[in-house]
This record gives structure tokens, sequence and C-alpha cells, in this order.
């Protein structure tokens, strides 16, 4: 798909669900792809009986990864301009994911969004913005 001027205006919402249930395996095959091995990610003991959390988690690049997906899902490959986000909290195996993107601003060549992926008790675990660029 790629987003086109008409298609759009400022409060225009689009939702996609962008993980079902995370697997243990899904996150380890993040920490593969991406090299990042920390303990934290990939080893339960070290991750409940040295750093004290309940069991291991997401890596937050993982959990962008998967919300920039969902953008490039709406606006199209190669269409995204700009994309930032922050981290507000951690994504755990069995979590199911929701992003919501906003259109905040409309421009002749580009639009802006609100990005928020949140978990599925409602708590954002990412929120962001991003420019796209949009087709004529």
């Amino acid at each position: 798909m790629v987003l086109r001027r008409g298609d759009v205006e400022v409060g225009t919402v689009r939702e996609a669900t962008v993980v079902d249930d995370l697997t243990r395996t899904q996150i380890v095959m993040y920490a593969g792809a991406s090299g990042d091995y920390n303990p934290l990610h990939t080893d339960e003991v070290f991750a409940t009986q040295v750093a004290g959390f309940p069991g291991v988690f997401a890596h937050g690049m993982l959990t962008m990864g998967m919300t920039g997906r969902a953008l490039t899902d709406w606006v199209g490959e190669g269409r995204l301009l700009s994309f930032g986000v922050q981290f507000r909290g951690q994504v755990w195996p069995g979590d199911t994911l929701v992003t919501t993107m906003t259109v905040t601003a409309v421009h002749a060549d580009s639009v802006d969004l609100d990005i928020v992926t949140a978990n599925q008790d409602g708590r954002d675990v990412v929120v962001g913005t991003a420019t796209a660029a949009l087709e004529a």
C-alpha cells in the first residue's frame, strides 16, 4: 500500500495488531538476528535471580521494529522519512501488542503521525512520531 494525500486528514487513525501472544522463540530469534544476546532477553535464571525481573523480556528494538512494520504496512515501503520512539515499558512473553497511528498534520508531500504501541492491558510500551512521504 502507498498512502496518498486524499487518503488521510488530521485525526485519521489506523490500528494494527503487531504481535499476538509474543513467544520466547520470537525474542530469541530477534537476539540472533540483531546480535544482542543480553541475558535479560535470553536467560531466565539471570533475568529472575540476578536482575530481579519476573522473567526474560523483549528487546526494545524488537518492539520498535514491529511498530515500524505497522507504519510501513500503512504508508508504503520506502515512504518513511523519520521515525523515533521512547520506550515506556517492558514487553513480556505472552503479550499482544497493538499499534495506533494517528495523523497529526498533512503537508503537500508528507504526513506526520503520532504512534502508540500498547499491550493487552492498555499499557503504552512504545510512543513516538513519524513522518512519511505521500504519493501525489
